[in-house]
């Protein structure tokens, strides 16, 4: 698929949208809110919830299945949406581990 010249790309850091773990309908959710976010649509709850603790303009979608809520998250650069996580949450909060990887991984990225 062509993007659009205005389209900023995907940057994956960490993790994948494929099916199994997400189910073909998950998969083309998260692929329509992405394609959203490429646009340079902003989102906001319930589909997508700052996350400051990572970053600035970092933000997690918020994809439910039927027995499983995935996170993606990703911070908004000039350039590209940059995604530096996609995990299957299973806890009210973000794992400590989680949030310190990002901020890693975001912090190498921007070394860049």
């Amino acid at each position: 698929m062509r993007m659009e010249a205005r389209e900023k790309p995907l940057v994956w850091l960490k993790g994948e949208v494929k099916t199994p773990p997400f189910s073909a309908g998950t998969r083309l959710e998260a692929g329509i809110l992405l394609r959203r976010l490429q646009r340079g649509e902003k989102l906001s709850l319930p589909v997508s919830r700052p996350m400051p603790s990572i970053g600035p303009r970092c933000h997690e979608l918020r994809i439910t299945e039927e027995n499983v809520t995935w996170r993606i998250i990703y911070a908004l650069d000039a350039e590209a949406i940059v995604v530096l996580e996609v995990f299957a949450k299973r806890s009210n909060k973000t794992p400590n581990g989680i949030v310190s990887s990002c901020q890693r991984r975001l912090r190498a990225y921007k070394a860049t």
